[in-house]
């Protein structure tokens, strides 16, 4: 990469250990920036949302239950 930013963002401690390296940093910033810049980090998500949805409904989950889940998950996370 020519010309980059460091940047700031908070990860849980699982997920931070993947930058420990500075190779796989340097990896992972051109991955990101590929997925920001064109666009496609909006289509992985989505396609990820689409798939749990389905993976869901399969599973014989509603959408309003589904909708119960997230509000749970988001509350916990304010708390």
């Amino acid at each position: 990469m020519d010309r980059t930013v460091d940047v700031t963002i908070p990860l849980e401690p699982e997920a931070a250990r993947c930058f420990e390296s500075p190779e796989r940093r340097e990896a992972l910033g051109r991955y990101l920036s590929g997925l920001l810049k064109g666009g496609r980090l909006r289509e992985l998500l989505a396609e990820a949302i689409a798939d749990a949805k389905r993976e869901a409904g399969a599973a014989g989950l509603t959408d309003e239950e589904v909708e119960a889940e997230l509000a749970a998950w988001r509350s916990e996370r304010q708390a």
